[in-house]
């Protein structure tokens, strides 16, 4: 049996110890008993500051999330990509955050990410009234771009195949397909061996952003 734990715990150093497990282990390693003998002290003390394990999944999907949303920058555009950046790294590096933000979309988090990107797009000059549509558009690309790398991720690091060998095995695929029916792909098969998820991610999100200042400029000369 491990040493009883001699200091008074923290909620941060509680949430701490089990973003430690979900980065290590994965979303099913983390239980309150795990977390119980890493911390070297008992039930009661984590109940103090947590409700249940779901409560506990939630705080360190909040506390990766909150040290990333931003207020406005001097430069809008650029605050906004810098933004969608930071939360695509954010669950590529933890990627039990991008289930846990579908999973309950009223927790802080995502609210503070709406609030984030909703502030930057007024920076901007979005009207209100294409707030709502431009700042969902914007926060489901991010978090279901995101949400998918990391899951695609995580399959490959459970398999005996690395990235740039399924890369390769489905760019030889694409070049196989016949270029009459699929000469998109056909063509595309080429660039797939170089492809990076993260240039991609942002090369949207400047597409995303054009559509916005455009329907915008257009709707300020009506």
């Amino acid at each position: 049996m491990a040493p009883r734990r001699t200091q008074a715990l923290s909620k941060d150093v509680i949430v701490k110890a089990a973003t430690e497990i979900l980065d290590a282990e994965g979303e099913d390693a983390l239980t309150l008993k795990a977390l119980t003998v890493r911390l070297s002290t008992g039930y009661g003390a984590i109940y103090h500051h947590v409700a249940d394990r779901n409560d506990l999944l939630a705080a360190a999907t909040d506390d990766v999330i909150g040290r990333i949303v931003t207020g406005p920058a001097p430069e809008p555009r650029q605050g906004l990509r810098g933004l969608a950046l930071g939360l695509f790294d954010a669950i590529d590096a933890h990627p039990w955050v991008g289930a846990q933000l579908t999973r309950e979309p009223w927790r802080p988090a995502v609210l503070d990410i709406y609030e984030s990107v909703s502030r930057h797009l007024q920076a901007l000059g979005v009207p209100e009234r294409a707030m709502s549509d431009s700042a969902g558009v914007l926060v489901h690309y991010i978090l279901g771009v995101a949400g998918q790398n990391a899951a695609n991720a995580r399959a490959l690091a459970g398999s005996k195949t690395d990235r740039s060998t399924f890369l390769a095995g489905v760019a030889a695929r694409w070049a196989d397909l016949d270029p009459a029916r699929y000469p998109s792909l056909h063509k595309a098969g080429t660039d797939l061996r170089e492809h990076d998820d993260r240039e991609q991610f942002l090369a949207g999100i400047d597409l995303i952003l054009t559509g916005i200042e455009t329907t915008t400029a257009s709707a300020g000369d009506r």
